[in-house]
């Protein structure tokens, strides 16, 4: 097969992904034309996957500073932020989209492997994994097996690893039909003189692969990433990696015992484009190269080629530099946890990584020229206001008919697939193991402790799709904050994101519009609410026979709470409290749940943002909930006010309140279940259309509850930070009632939301 490659490198290069322009620059580079195993080298660090040619540009743009941050974005593995006490964080979220597409189980499995060694790689152990999903129609049977593999995939990993998956976002919808999203996030925590790097620095030292040995699974895997889906992908199946999560537990034990015992000088996972990834990315960041001599890298299968080892995309595996007088040391520690450790070569003061098999030099290759930030190219893509913003935005929302029966409106909404409950997804994932976990499932955000401390760390994955198909520069404003509000929801000041962003062709000037738009949505909200950027990943070519998937440029935040007594969750306590809605409502229906489930359009604009109001939104909501005034405090997302308020009523997950510091309540709504049992008497006083202010998704808004004495202090600290309040109603017990609108019994509102996961 090879040998007819060799005869046309330029056909072979354009297979591959590179264009006739990138070929001509690589000879230039070598003075002669490249071998097939440094054509496949420059192929797979080239493709947008690993170079991000197509992004680096916009993304140079996102704030990536702040007074917490350690390591920023692309300086390593993942980014780091400093949490205090000498502590700090790791975290990172990664997309695994179109391997899912092809093989959900092994897609999503991989994804959380791949995405768990970029945190272990830092030095940090691991604490929590999140996931962010995105499937087509419901009722298809394809996006019904796609759902039930890649959450079993994702499950089976997380739960053999050994890590908690604490939470994660779900959205149904016609565009990611054959081209579902599995975004895969990790946090981790480690001490600060603990960091490892991923650079290779001094020559002589020793160069070691360690964990599985290699094979075929995985070859391309990044150029197959880096391209459109289509009915060839199907044969593509090599291209998806096989996890095996004992294994990695071993890797993760072993790596932190040789970080904490101070015998790594560098350290890399092995992930796309595998030893050619590593070995390369290493040397550039250390002003070095390497000499790696293949015949002594562990095989699965016997009369592999130098091409096939060195783009082979096998799990488990890292790359690792230490010292020569280390090397019995680090091998005992590996051989104690049964992995391979082997020494394959040396790092060299020269620019060149040199690849040697069988006594013959393979290739020569500059790591300065292979990588992101050196040689890989970049491209500035032609951008162009999409078509259809003209049609959308022609929506009059008044010339929707309003609703005859509320109730039917608000069972609809609580039981459509992009609110309803996930607990049967939630189940799947063993969510406590490590004994850490203080909320996690029905929640604002998922809050994990951090062991030996009174802290803890909130985290939360978020995107409206249908906000960034609209408006790319609100929805992706909107994401950052809404994920931003959640963590704040928990009692949690938001400080940092990771960002995985999931866009269509960037050779189509509509969806480069699309991803610049977002990449400035970004910034801007970050930069308002100081949450830097400290990493993340890109992805392109989403798009199936009928088109683009909608725009989504999933955000994870990271929020620290100083003190477990400051943990609040959702759902109402008592009887009698007064319930409060911070927050300016204008009835905007745009691209709501409301609009697309009851009738049927995606229409209109996204929301309007106000950064400065989400600031001071945010600040109001801690000092409330720091200052014990409030019971309760809930986001306002999908399906606005009405869906908010009936969530309170029937979520009872998670911690039960200040003072009862990590119970966790793992069973679902019952009529019979303690606070459960609560609903809501609510006055309806608006000039608004009643749909408009009860189901439209205006932002920056927040629902508390407070005892009867204490709620006078709420509308005076509300008054005082500059952010609308009103008092709309109280908890009563077991009704819904909103005036002469809405009357339901919650008991009904609970078998909906936990009874109608369509899958």
């Amino acid at each position: 097969m090879l040998s007819s490659l060799e005869n046309n490198l330029l056909d072979t290069a354009k297979e591959w992904g590179l264009t006739p322009e990138e070929f001509d620059r690589i000879c230039e580079i070598l003075g002669r034309q490249p071998n097939i195993t440094e054509l496949g080298m420059y192929s797979v660090m080239w493709s947008e996957h690993c170079s991000y040619k197509n992004s680096i540009a916009e993304l140079k743009k996102l704030p990536k500073a702040g007074k917490r941050v350690l390591v920023s974005a692309g300086e390593e593995n993942a980014g780091l932020i400093d949490i205090g006490d000498g502590w700090a964080v790791a975290f990172k979220i990664e997309s695994h989209n179109h391997p899912s597409a092809v093989e959900p189980y092994q897609g999503a499995a991989t994804g959380v492997g791949g995405i768990m060694r970029d945190i272990f790689t830092m030095g940090a152990r691991p604490i929590a994994a999140l996931n962010s999903l995105r499937f087509g129609n419901p009722s298809n049977p394809r996006t019904q097996y796609l759902v039930r593999d890649v959450v079993k995939g994702i499950g089976d990993y997380g739960n053999s690893f050994g890590v908690p998956t604490v939470a994660g976002d779900i959205f149904f919808d016609d565009s990611y039909d054959e081209n579902p999203l599995v975004n895969a996030m990790a946090v981790g925590i480690l001490r600060h003189n603990e960091i490892a790097r991923g650079s290779a620095k001094g020559p002589g030292n020793t160069v070691l692969i360690v964990g599985s040995s290699t094979g075929r699974d995985g070859i391309h895997g990044a150029t197959f990433a880096s391209d459109e889906l289509n009915e060839k992908s199907e044969s593509k199946r090599p291209s998806v990696q096989v996890g095996d999560p004992f294994t990695e537990k071993l890797l993760l034990e072993a790596t932190l015992e040789c970080v904490q015992a101070g015998l790594i000088v560098g350290i890399q996972d092995m992930g796309a484009a595998g030893i050619t990834c590593s070995t390369t990315e290493m040397s550039a960041r250390g002003g070095c190269g390497m000499v790696i001599d293949l015949d002594k890298v562990p095989l699965r299968e016997k009369g592999m080629s130098p091409y096939e080892i060195m783009l082979s995309e096998s799990q488990e595996r890292m790359l690792v530099v230490i010292k020569p007088e280390d090397e019995s040391k680090v091998k005992s520690i590996f051989d104690k946890w049964d992995l391979h450790c082997e020494s394959i070569g040396k790092v060299s003061a020269e620019p060149n990584v040199i690849i040697r098999m069988d006594g013959k030099v393979e290739a020569s290759v500059s790591a300065e020229t292979l990588v992101l930030g050196g040689g890989a190219p970049v491209y500035i893509r032609e951008s162009q206001e999409p078509d259809y913003l003209f049609e959308t935005r022609q929506f009059d929302p008044n010339a929707l008919p309003e609703p005859k029966n509320y109730n039917d409106v608000l069972l609809k909404l609580i039981s459509s697939p992009n609110i309803c409950s996930k607990k049967w997804v939630i189940e799947q994932y063993d969510s406590s193991v490590r004994t850490n976990t203080i909320l996690y499932g029905t929640t604002d955000a998922a809050v994990v402790r951090i062991k030996g401390t009174n802290r803890a760390l909130a985290m939360k994955t978020d995107c409206n799709p249908r906000y960034t198909y609209l408006n790319p520069y609100k929805g992706a404003a909107i994401a950052v904050a809404e994920s931003a509000r959640n963590v704040v929801c928990v009692g949690a000041t938001p400080i940092g994101i990771t960002n995985c962003l999931n866009f269509g062709n960037p050779y189509d000037p509509e969806i480069y519009y699309q991803f610049r738009e977002s990449i400035r949505g970004i910034s801007d909200a970050c930069k308002a609410l100081e949450t830097p950027v400290t990493g993340g990943n890109v992805s392109f070519y989403n798009e199936n026979p009928k088109g683009p998937i909608y725009p989504t440029p999933t955000i994870g935040m990271l929020g620290l709470i100083d003190s477990l007594d400051d943990i609040m969750t959702q759902h109402f306590k008592h009887a009698d409290d007064i319930v409060i809605l911070l927050g300016d409502t204008n009835g905007h229906c745009g691209g709501s749940e409301y609009l697309k489930v009851i009738h049927n359009r995606v229409a209109g604009d996204a929301p309007d943002i106000s950064l400065d109001a989400e600031r001071r939104l945010q600040s109001l909501c801690l000092e409330l909930i720091r200052s014990r005034v409030i019971n309760s405090c809930h986001d306002l997302s999908e399906g606005g006010l009405a869906v908010a308020l009936a969530e309170s009523c029937i979520f009872g997950g998670g911690m039960s309140g200040h003072g009862e510091k990590g119970t966790v309540n793992r069973e679902p709504w019952t009529e019979k279940n303690g606070r459960e049992g609560l609903g809501v008497s609510m006055s309806l006083d608006t000039s608004l259309r009643k749909d408009f202010f009860l189901f439209g998704e205006d932002q920056s808004r927040v629902i508390v509850s407070a005892s009867p004495h204490r709620a006078a202090e709420v509308l005076s600290a509300a008054k005082k930070a500059g952010v609308p309040a009103q008092t709309i109603g109280e908890v009563v017990k077991d009704r819904f009632t909103i005036e002469d609108v809405i009357d339901l019994d919650v008991k009904e509102l609970g078998e909906r939301y936990y009874g109608s996961f369509p899958v």
